[in-house]
Parts: structure tokens; C-alpha cells; sequence
């Protein structure tokens, strides 16, 4: 099937001014929303606290370790797993950042809450405990909060029907253009093509074990896709193909996104590589295996890109609107997925230095280090700052949606 052209198509230069004004309207939505969307505020403003914060063992790290970048992923198997679906900012630096991060997003999750202060004290002194606990090699990801275990259900039983529509809007074997697809210029269409039929990609579409490795694949449909908030504006592309071994015929849907320079800052000395596409991939390797086997690293049209294809059981976690106690519960559980993707990467001997260091720095009335509470407290306010002024900024991209 050839590539479907709308009537009056979206040409890549004219995508910018619609992308960012989609991205603003997207952090104005919450002080939650704007604290994902800016990684580089976040990094902005940690590197203000630095002489606080102990340089733990370098390892990769997700960078971005916010609650919506972690959720059940699939591997070729069909198992699933709690892990970190998103490492655009992945690099080999300092574990603390990962703890920094996901603490931030669980305040600002509970704020959005109304939970009283002291959940997201008690939140983040779990979240320490169950970092410490897989450190130890015991973490207890079995026992799963509600809203984990309601995710869990929903991605065991994802189905390519589920996926379609969750994903392309539509269970056909194209993608519907509108408001979250667009289309491709010429140019891009044809390099998409090159490199979609490479070995490489059809070796990627036939990984899973339920396809055979000499099924022909053929593209259907490709789309740009507009999706995500800080990435808005990179280039991102929807692939569906159909992959045929004799009576047996599946769809496969990948997801080809440009890789940037991340805002994560890595360690002084540390290797990484210049291929931007390749460092999402290697991090992915070592933090979600379940996720990295099914990456690539590619290039198209100059830009480094990394294709992975989606199964029906990658999903992104919903936990918004928590009560007292599942709102601590899940800090601990996410804290313990995010320690076992880092400890995975230690020895025996670097595992218990930095799990006695993180048991340090405690006062009395708080059970967890004083530099995390500090740094969570300080991030708060200036986000929610940057937050209001954000908005007040931009008033003009939002008063027609809310009707001002």
C-alpha cells in the first residue's frame, strides 16, 4: 500500500509554530505537566545544589525519571515488567539525580492530590526504603500498589486491537491522519522507506517469538507523529508493516524518534557516545532490558534516531488523584523498580557503599537523607514559580482553549 496523502498535507517547515504552541499549552496544564516538560529547569536548578548532593558510583541513569516515564513494558517473550519505558535522557552519571527526580514528580503528583504535607513526607521516606531495599537485592516488587496492579492487568491483556486503538486511533491497516498524525513530505517518505526495509528493521520486526525471521514485511503506512511534550518538535514517525509467514499475517507498529543531546548532565570522564541515538539504546540496554533488546539506533536524513517497536503491554502509568495511603505505597514500589535498574549495574561492594550512604544524613523527625528532602523542597517552589510565570507568559496560547 502506498503512503497516504492527505489533501492538503503538513509540510515539515510549517510543523514548528504548531508543535510549540501544542508543548506550551501541554506544561500549562498542571504544575505536574510543566515539572515533565522542563528537564532542563530541572537541571538548571540542581546544579544550584550540587555541593549537597553525594556523588554516588556512576552508572546509567534515566535522566528523566519522572512517574509518567516508568510502567509495564513487554519483552519479546511476552513477559511483562514494572520498568523505565523512557530514556531520551539517559547517561552514565550520578544515581542520586534518578531519586531527586522521581521525588519531585511524587510531591508535585500528591499536590495535584490535595494529600496534606505529610504524605509527601512519609512518600518520600518510603521511596528511600524501597531504593535502599533493592540496593540490598530485596526489593519487593511483587506487592504491588492498586494502581500498579490495575496497570498490570490492562497490559497483560493488551491485544494488537487495544494497541491500535490506543496508539493509531483505529484497528485498519493505516494510520488516520489528524490531530496526532500528520503527513510526510517526500523526502522524508522516501528515506523512511530505505530505511524501514533495511535488514536491520525487518530483523527488529520479526524479533518476537510468536514471528518467523524470514517473514516478508511490507510498510503499510507511515505518519509523522505528534506526540510527547519536551520532544515536540523533534522528528517522530509511526510505522505500520505487516508482517507475513505463510498463513500467519500480523501488523507490527514502530515508533521512530529523534535523539538530541540530553539535558542530564554525565559524569566528568565518562565515555559517552556521540551518536546520540546509540547512547538512548545502550542506556536502555542497561536500565529496561525489556525495553532495549527491541531497540536500534539508525540515522535518517542526517539526524540520529532510535526505532523500537510497541507492544500491546507498554503502557504508561496513571497515578493521578491517589488517596494517603496507595500515594506512599507507590513511592516505595516506583523507588524500588528505579533501584533495581541501578543495582543491576553495581557489584556487591558498590551496591552496600551507596546503600550506607543513602542511610546517612537522617534527623530524627525525618527518615530519609536531608540533602533529598532539601533539594525536593527548594524544587518545588522554584518549579511552581517558573510554573505560574510560565502561564501568565504564555496567556495567549492558552485563553481561547479554556474559553478566558
Amino acid at each position: 500500500m502506498a503512503l497516504k496523502r492527505d489533501e492538503n498535507p503538513t509540510s515539515p517547515g510549517s510543523r514548528r509554530r504548531l508543535l510549540e504552541k501544542q508543548r506550551l499549552q501541554k506544561m500549562a496544564r498542571s504544575p505536574h505537566s510543566f515539572v515533565r516538560g522542563s528537564t532542563d529547569l530541572f537541571y538548571e536548578l540542581l546544579s544550584e545544589q550540587n555541593d549537597h548532593i553525594p556523588s554516588g558510583p556512576a552508572i546509567w541513569i534515566c535522566g528523566d525519571c519522572h512517574t509518567g516515564n516508568l510502567g509495564p513494558l513487554a519483552n519479546a517473550d511476552g513477559e511483562v515488567e514494572i520498568e523505565i519505558r523512557d530514556l531520551d535522557q539517559t547517561v552514565t552519571s550520578n544515581p542520586a539525580y534518578d531519586l531527586i527526580r522521581l521525588a519531585l514528580s511524587l510531591a508535585m503528583t500528591a499536590r495535584g492530590s490535595d494529600l496534606p504535607g505529610i504524605v509527601t513526607e512519609k512518600m518520600i521516606e518510603q521511596m528511600v526504603g524501597g531504593y535502599r531495599e533493592a540496593l540490598s537485592g530485596r526489593p519487593q516488587l511483587k506487592d504491588r500498589p492498586s494502581s500498579i496492579r490495575v496497570a498490570m492487568k490492562k497490559a497483560v491483556a493488551g491485544s494488537w486491537k487495544k494497541l491500535a486503538k490506543r496508539s493509531i486511533e483505529d484497528t485498519k491497516p493505516d494510520i488516520p491522519r489528524g490531530h496526532s498524525f500528520w503527513d510526510l513530505s517526500r523526502r522524508e517518505e522516501g528515506a523512511l522507506k530505505k530505511l524501514i526495509l533495511s535488514d536491520e528493521v525487518v530483523q527488529l520486526a520479526t524479533l518476537l517469538r510468536s514471528r518467523e525471521s524470514n517473514s516478508d514485511v511490507t510498510l503499510l503506512d507511515a505518519a509523522y507523529w505528534r506526540r510527547g511534550c519536551s520532544s515536540l518538535g523533534l522528528f517522530r514517525s509511526a510505522v505500520l508493516l505487516g508482517v507475513d509467514a505463510g498463513d500467519e499475517h500480523s501488523y507490527c507498529l514502530l515508533d521512530i524518534k529523534q535523539a538530541v543531546k540530553p539535558a542530564a548532565p554525565s559524569c566528568k570522564g565518562a565515555k559517552i557516545n556521540g551518536n546520540n541515538a546509540a547512547r538512548v539504546v545502550e542506556g536502555a540496554s542497561k536500565l529496561s532490558p525489556f525495553l532495549g533488546e527491541r531497540m536500534i539506533a539508525c540515522s535518517l536524513l542526517g539526524r540520529d534516531v532510535f526505532v523500537r517497536e510497541l507492544l500491546p503491554q507498554d503502557l504508561k502509568l496513571d497515578i493521578e488523584n491517589l488517596k494517603p495511603r496507595e500515594a506512599v505505597h507507590v513511592g516505595r514500589y516506583l523507588a524500588a523498580v528505579v533501584g533495581r535498574a541501578h543495582a543491576r549495574q553495581m557489584d556487591t561492594s558498590t551496591r552496600k557503599n551507596w546503600r550506607t550512604e543513602l542511610g546517612r544524613a537522617r534527623s530524627k523527625s525525618l527518615d530519609a537523607p536531608s540533602w533529598l528532602w532539601a533539594s525536593v523542597l527548594s524544587l518545588i517552589a522554584k518549579h511552581e514559580t517558573a510554573y505560574l510565570e510560565h502561564c501568565r507568559h504564555y496567556a495567549w496560547v492558552f485563553k481561547n482553549a479554556l474559553g478566558l
